[in-house]
């Protein structure tokens, strides 16, 4: 897998969030239920002040490694947290990131980067990663999401 380490500035996040586990595979039912959520339910429509239409879906608080209990936001990139009733307001912190490009179906490929990076060693921070959905297509099976995984200095 490649990638390269991108400094990330600090950014706002509006959204909902779920507190989840990869254990017994229920990130996977608890993301893909926060995400349905967001869409479905008008959040994201509802969220002001966005820096652009991508959709970012957020990991953090780790309790651990991966194996660990985390939080997972469905959200997007504000220019100021304001009118954020029943949403969460968190901060990706400014550091280094492994930047990866992941192309195809949205849930499909997001999944299989997950799996694939277990199997690599990378000097991972555990405390925020996140996808950032470029939405550059209407085509499900052929988007573009950028990944990216907080590493240690």
């Amino acid at each position: 897998m490649d990638y390269e380490v991108v400094l990330v500035e600090e950014k706002t996040v509006v959204g909902l969030m779920v507190t989840t586990t990869n254990e017994e595979n229920r990130a996977m039912t608890d993301i893909g239920m926060l995400w349905g959520e967001f869409l479905q339910a008008g959040v994201y429509d509802s969220i002001s002040n966005k820096i652009n239409a991508k959709g970012i879906g957020l990991y953090t608080d780790y309790e651990g490694d991966f194996t660990k209990p985390y939080r997972f936001l469905a959200c997007c990139e504000v220019s100021e947290a304001t009118d954020i009733a029943k949403k969460v307001v968190k901060m990706i912190p400014r550091g280094n990131y492994a930047k990866f490009i992941v192309k195809g179906h949205m849930q499909h490929a997001v999944a299989e980067f997950w799996s694939n990076l277990w199997g690599i060693s990378l000097d991972r921070k555990y405390s925020s990663d996140f996808e950032e959905y470029q939405n550059n297509s209407n085509d499900m099976e052929n988007q573009e999401i950028h990944i990216y995984i907080a590493v240690n200095d």
